[in-house]
This record gives structure tokens, C-alpha cells and sequence, in this order.
């Protein structure tokens, strides 16, 4: 089913942003999970920080996604974007659970991060789909590294947080080789560099706050 008018879009965007902000996280997808391990004090801190930064970045994601949706030109475009977010929602579900676990919070600066990144999204959709798809494979294979990052720093024995982020990059992957195919175009060296210096600052942010 396709949205009748923009009128509808601008609707279900509010409605989006609301239910990511706000509402609790619900997966559509069930992601069996070992059990978890004994954490230290330091270890479960510096996990929880991990997660708080890949929650606020699958936010950040919704955000970009949903922005890139409303202005979308063509209905197929839209549907892969509006696809992607749902997949990046259980992402959201998946890390929103395991902060609850860890007994920590998510970000404070979440509106924040939401806001800026719609509005990237919505920016970029604007000058044209084929622009729009690169920013989303730009974007994921950026997360693809930060992932790794992430992979690399957690504790050994902590196979539930490992789980957790391997398959969503796993599904980041997918998301930027569905958008190479679909026709995205690679963007300018200081647009990636910019992205990057823009993740970094929201990583060293999300981590303490």
C-alpha cells in the first residue's frame, strides 16, 4: 500500500519519529541470545556505553531513513528506505533490551540525533534518489566499521552483546549492497569525511550521555 500524498507522508513521518523517541522498542524479528556472561563493574560500564552508542546511531538510522522516505521521489525508492528502517527498528528493539539488561540508559541527546539526521536525510532525497541511496551505502559501510570497532572492544566472554551486533551488521551490510544495486551513487571524498567527523562526535557524546 502506498501513501496517497505528501500530506500522508508528512503524517506517518511525525508519527515515526514519535514511536522511536517514545514508545518502547519492539522487534519483528526474534534474535535467539546466549545467556549472559558475569560482567565486572568496568566491563558492564564500558558495554553499556557500546550499546548506548549503537542504540542512539539505530536512531540516528530511523531518523535518516524516514527522512529520506518522505521526500523520496520514486514509490520503489521509498519502499526500500521504509524497509530498511524496519530492519533498523529491531535493531533499535535489540539494543534498547540489552541497556535494560546492563541496567543503563539510553541517550539523553536522542531528540537531538534524531532531528539532525532526518533532516540530512531529507536533504539529501531531495537533490535525487540515486544521491539518496548513497548516502545509505555510505552510511552503513561506515557502520560496518564502527561495528567491527565495536566487536573488537567488547569483553570475550560477553557472546550476548557479540550476538546482538553481529547480526545487525549483518543487516547493514545488506541494507548498503541493496542500495548499490538499486542504483546509488558514490558521494564526494569531504561529504564521507564529513559523515565520519559527524559519527565520531555523536559516538564520544552517546557513550558517556
Amino acid at each position: 500500500m502506498t501513501d496517497s500524498g505528501p500530506l500522508d507522508r508528512l503524517i506517518r513521518s511525525a508519527d515515526n519519529a514519535l514511536r522511536a523517541l517514545f514508545a518502547p522498542a519492539h522487534a519483528t524479528r526474534d534474535l535467539p541470545l546466549p545467556r549472559a556472561a558475569e560482567l565486572s563493574a568496568s566491563e558492564r560500564r564500558h558495554v553499556a556505553g557500546l550499546m548506548r552508542v549503537n542504540h542512539a546511531g539505530e536512531i540516528a538510522a530511523q531518523a535518516l531513513y524516514h527522512g529520506q522516505a518522505l521526500v523520496a521521489r520514486s514509490e520503489l525508492t521509498r519502499a526500500f528506505l521504509l524497509r530498511a528502517a524496519s530492519e533498523e527498528g529491531d535493531h533499535l528493539a535489540w539494543c534498547e533490551q540489552r541497556l535494560h539488561e546492563l541496567g543503563a540508559h539510553t541517550s539523553v541527546l536522542n531528540p537531538l540525533w534524531y532531528a539532525g539526521s532526518f533532516a540530512i536525510g531529507a536533504l539529501a532525497a531531495a537533490v535525487s534518489d540515486p544521491v539518496s541511496l548513497g548516502f545509505v551505502s555510505e552510511t552503513e559501510r561506515q557502520v560496518e566499521g564502527h561495528l567491527d570497532a565495536h566487536l573488537a572492544a567488547l569483553p570475550p566472554q560477553d557472546e550476548r552483546t557479540r550476538r546482538i551486533l553481529e547480526q545487525m551488521k549483518s543487516d547493514e551490510t545488506g541494507h548498503a549492497d541493496s542500495a548499490e544495486r538499486a542504483g546509488a551513487v558514490p558521494l564526494p571524498a569531504p561529504i564521507r569525511a564529513l559523515m565520519r567527523a559527524t559519527a565520531g562526535i555523536m559516538t564520544r557524546t552517546a557513550y558517556r550521555c
